[in-house]
């Protein structure tokens, strides 16, 4: 059990209650598979023999989900912990032990788990589960991706940007980061399928990477033109793949 000092504790105010990301987040400690996703990292860890000890690993993964989550880049996730003390109560971050981990450790974290594929072994344990459950993905899959921001500033540690992450723009605006790309099944809502890219990388190129298979049907929006229609090349390329208009926003919405 994570022990916090009086620094991370709740004031101690009369009257209040809990917000809808308190709430969420009691509910995301209950059904996330905390101990078995740490099971499925903590080998491959690093134990700080070699200098400085890294931060906890609890800390660090459950960083990485609240960025998912509320769609946090890794400055906004280390603002974030600093400013909610929910946030900081969910992940372990006790200020008045230690700082709240910066946007270089929580991007090196993202990186480290990219680096060693736990991204997949970590869907995977939760797709098991699942199953184990008798909740099993269907034949039809909702694609779509998000944009993480990064800041684009050369001034960190390496003075140089992430050679991984690219800009982009998205109607008028320009991003500078990587994009989330994501299958999800049509018919339970759950995500089967997780990879990354450059932002600048088209999403349509990315869809081979988020079907399982057995799909009789794939929605997307207008970013994946051309992968279905009448176009015969694109069918042969993608069999599996069908885009009615409008009906990703009435399945998501």
């Amino acid at each position: 059990m994570r022990q916090q000092t009086l620094a991370a504790q709740a004031s101690f105010e009369k009257y209040g209650r809990k917000s809808k990301r308190e709430r969420f987040l009691d509910e995301m400690e209950q059904i996330v598979l905390w101990a078995e996703l740490q099971g499925v990292i903590e080998p491959h860890y690093p134990k700080g023999e070699n200098g400085r000890p890294p931060v906890g690993l609890e800390i660090m993964l459950r960083i990485y989900f609240l960025q998912q989550w509320f769609n946090l880049s890794d400055p906004g996730a280390e603002e974030a912990l600093y400013e909610s003390p929910a946030l900081r109560r969910f992940t372990g971050v006790d200020l008045g032990r230690a700082p709240a981990p910066d946007e270089t450790t929580i991007l090196g974290f993202r990186h480290w788990l990219e680096k060693h594929e736990l991204g997949g072994a970590m869907l995977d344990t939760v797709n098991q589960y699942l199953e184990s459950r008798g909740i099993r993905i269907t034949t039809g899959t909702i694609v779509d991706a998000t944009i993480i921001h990064a800041p684009s500033s050369t001034k960190n540690r390496a003075q140089s940007r992430d050679p991984e992450m690219h800009q982009t723009r998205k109607g008028k605006q320009w991003y500078f980061g990587l994009k989330a790309h994501i299958g999800v099944d049509s018919k339970q809502g759950h995500v089967h399928s997780v990879c990354t890219s450059a932002a600048s990388v088209a999403d349509k190129h990315m869809l081979p990477d988020l079907l399982h298979g057995e799909e009789r049907k794939v929605w997307g929006d207008g970013a994946y033109p051309g992968q279905g229609g009448s176009d015969s090349a694109n069918r042969a390329a993608h069999p599996r793949y069908d885009q009615p208009p409008g009906e990703v926003q009435e399945l998501c919405g």
